[in-house]
């Protein structure tokens, strides 16, 4: 046990890779498909198992603050180790990757229908790399893992996915991978400016923070400013914020089954997660200065991707964009830079990756059925389904934020962050923090009419396609596959005072750091008062 606890983070992300490999080696040597999909369920088990003990066993914090730390020195040349940790930032968005793997595998059992051994193999190393982005302290390692997840999902879409999967592989490939040049020539800066400093350069998350707050490494404000904007950009792409949204609805409806739920509740919320781990603390000042940028570009997209996803007649297309909408009060929270709206954002991201990942598993058991997402082909479905009519409806009310359900929460925690926040200014009396709030909630009521506009139309009145009145209901694997989701949205809508206590404590420091630039005595205080609350 002691040695799973002082390498759990490291065997977290190694795990999936052996199970590639053992993949790998059933599918040259025995030259059976038969087994692989066990094989890779064992393996996502386990893995899931094992991150359990993140909350089970709470182990002992380090001087930084971040618990099961690893910090051991990788290429000595450049002055770069292989560091990992988490703290209540990154540890539910570990334990979401580790439990949403072994559904989306569950959801293929049926519908892969070529390349079976390479399939699984890039699902396993897909969830090693998506891992090592949430525990990495080094920037360079964090940067190899964010670029290495770009690989498996490229060839999962362009391999496996739709009519148009190349293209919208390309695409996506493109997208992602350009906006994160950006950010390794800002890390390769830090390094250097670093070493202009202190003598000796560091990649290292923790000694960069800590040469800002005693002062020993100061930026200009034009510096600051660029390298803000080179790892913003990378992270909103990611996100992905309006204007850089355009690749997601593409690879959404192009992307197996699989594929589109690890995007949704996964591979998003690598950006939000950089922005609030990296911009946030590394660049206080520039975060501040640029927030209404990024305020006004969240309401654009909640308000754009409501009214795009209106009209869309195509029933994965349309989840796709209510990403864009959902996404976005994500961003809106964080920037608030309120302890109440950061912690709506980060329980939001939580929220999106079960609620809208259910969301692409029900879309695919109907298109496993039917061929077809087009909502013009359906039409009273819950005559011939009322199984699946029913919990797709009570999935589409948690998605839309009815109170109880875990959507209210990350929402209401959002809007009021930003209602109490000072990020933006006043003018003419007009207390702009207010106004972001109300436009914000428009897309809430947007929300209700898209989803409940297209539940109307594909389960109710009468089953006027012939095609459809002799479909089979959810099976228990099916069933069995979507309960744990069902449960999520239930208890995190009742209970969610568990989520909100692991990640407040370092909410509240990356508030601070925010708010009080030169305290890193406080800051410092924050990290390790989470270390004895946890």
């Amino acid at each position: 046990m002691d040695f799973i606890g002082e390498n759990l983070l490291t065997i977290l992300i190694l795990l999936p890779v052996v199970g590639a490999l053992a993949m790998l080696g059933h599918a040259v040597f025995w030259k059976q498909e038969s087994g692989l999909k066990w094989i890779t369920l064992g393996f996502t088990i386990l893995n899931f198992l094992l991150s359990l003990f993140l909350i089970l066993d709470k182990g002992a914090a380090s001087a930084s603050g971040f618990f099961f730390e690893q910090n051991v020195p990788w290429i000595r040349a450049i002055n770069t180790n292989y560091h990992v940790g988490v703290d209540g930032l990154s540890m539910w968005l570990v334990i979401l990757t580790t439990s949403i793997m072994p559904i989306a595998i569950l959801s293929t059992w049926h519908a892969v229908e070529k390349r079976h051994a390479a399939f699984y193999i890039f699902l396993l190393l897909l969830e090693s790399a998506m891992l090592g982005v949430f525990v990495s302290l080094d920037l360079l390692v964090f940067y190899l893992f964010f670029e290495a997840s770009l690989v498996p999902m490229f060839f999962l879409i362009g391999i496996w996915g739709g009519e148009n999967r190349v293209y919208a592989a390309v695409k996506f490939f493109i997208y992602t991978a350009l906006g994160s040049l950006l950010m390794l020539a800002a890390i390769i800066a830090l390094y250097y400016l670093h070493a202009t400093a202190m003598g000796v350069g560091s990649f290292d998350y923790v000694t960069l923070l800590n040469s800002m707050q005693t002062g020993n490494l100061v930026l200009t404000a034009q510096t600051g400013t660029l390298l803000f904007f080179a790892f913003a950009l990378a992270f909103a792409i990611k996100v992905p914020l309006f204007p850089f949204h355009t690749w997601l609805p593409d690879a959404h409806t192009e992307a197996p089954t699989a594929g589109s739920v690890i995007l949704a509740a996964v591979m998003l919320k690598m950006g939000t997660y950089g922005l609030m781990r990296f911009n946030f603390t590394l660049f206080p000042e520039a975060s501040r200065e640029f927030a209404g940028l990024f305020i006004v570009l969240a309401i654009i997209g909640i308000i754009y991707g409501a009214l795009v996803a209106m009209v869309q007649p195509d029933v994965k297309r349309l989840v796709a964009y209510s990403s864009v909408a959902h996404m976005g009060f994500v961003i809106l929270g964080m920037f608030s830079f309120t302890e109440m709206g950061m912690q709506g954002a980060l329980y939001q991201m939580l929220n999106h990756g079960v609620t809208t990942g259910a969301l692409f598993l029900l879309v695919g058991f109907i298109y496993e059925r039917r061929h077809t997402r087009a909502i013009s082909d359906f039409g009273g479905l819950s005559n011939v389904m009322p199984i699946y009519a029913t919990i797709f409806v009570f999935t589409t009310m948690a998605s839309i934020g009815l109170p109880f359900l875990n959507g209210f929460v990350g929402e209401f925690l959002t809007m009021l962050g930003m209602w109490n926040s000072n990020a933006l200014a006043t003018i003419n009396g007009w207390n702009m923090n207010y106004i972001a709030t109300l436009f914000a909630g428009t897309g809430v009521i947007f929300a209700a009419v898209y989803m409940l506009w297209m539940v109307q139309r594909v389960f109710f009145g009468k089953v006027t396609n012939p095609k459809n009145k002799g479909l089979a209901d959810l099976s228990w694997r099916e069933i069995g596959l979507i309960a744990p989701l069902l449960f999520l949205m239930i208890y995190m809508g009742v209970y969610p005072a568990p989520f909100l206590n692991r990640s407040k404590e370092s909410v509240v420091a990356i508030e601070q750091r925010l708010n009080n630039q030169a305290g890193g005595s406080v800051v410092k205080a924050e990290i390790k008062s989470e270390a004895a609350h946890y």
